[in-house]
């Protein structure tokens, strides 16, 4: 299994909780119905808090802004992602899910990436 991990960051002129209720209400709807044509084999999305619950512990390390989520999707592997991608209807599935991101997404200040997990605990 892999996992892509998805920070995200809101538009300018988006609350975060009209973000995250977008997010919620509208996109998680739209993976859900494209997850068996990409082999989505799980989706995650972490809300962030309101920036005072997180401010101390940002103080103390140094840390910089929070995002306004995280969003994380297991799949069986890149090869099976790959094969997936071969199909016009898992092409056509990417694009929706990426057009719909651009309506809440801030995209470039929105870092995602590939990972294995290693659990440590649990």
């Amino acid at each position: 299994m892999i996992k892509l991990t998805f920070c995200l960051t809101r538009l300018p002129g988006l609350s975060r909780e009209q973000f995250q209720a977008y997010w919620y209400d509208n996109h998680a709807p739209l993976v859900k119905s494209v997850s068996e044509v990409l082999g989505i084999r799980r989706y995650v999305q972490m809300h962030s808090m309101p920036d005072e619950a997180s401010a101390a512990l940002q103080a103390s390390r140094g840390g910089p802004a929070s995002y306004d989520g995280v969003a994380q999707l297991w799949y069986d592997s890149l090869e099976d992602l790959g094969q997936r991608m071969a199909d016009p209807r898992a092409r056509d599935a990417a694009q929706l899910l990426l057009e719909d991101e651009k309506k809440f997404i801030d995209l470039p200040r929105s870092p995602l990436w590939w990972g294995v997990e290693r659990p440590i605990i649990g």
